[in-house]
């Protein structure tokens, strides 16, 4: 199967002056874990969870374990991220998102 990588802009809100968008990766790898997204982000930053978490979080608020996404207005969602460092927020637009999901599924089409 194939990899799906995807570069991205987002924004890391923090109470700190905006840095503005930085690059953060998409990835999806359906040989290692076919039901699972990453995304990476600057500095040694990088989460997995469930792709049914990122779509469902695109319509509605979801959250699974240390992760929650929703949608923030009409053309971004927010991706929040629970550690014991802390948590990070990050703001995507949401048709990169949905840009991503589809590439995936031409991959590894939804398990029912």
């Amino acid at each position: 199967m194939s990899v799906v990588e995807q570069y991205a802009r987002a924004h890391i809100v923090t109470d700190e002056e905006d840095p503005g968008a930085v690059p953060v990766m998409l990835r999806y790898d359906p040989d290692s874990d076919p039901r699972s997204v990453r995304i990476d982000l600057p500095g040694p930053h990088e989460w997995t969870f469930s792709r049914a978490l990122l779509e469902q979080g695109l319509r509605t608020p979801a959250e699974s374990g240390d992760v929650r996404v929703w949608p923030c207005g009409r053309v971004q969602a927010v991706v929040e991220f629970h550690s014991d460092h802390g948590v990070e927020v990050v703001q995507f637009e949401s048709k990169a998102l949905v840009r991503f999901l589809r590439r995936t599924y031409t991959v590894e089409p939804v398990r029912t």
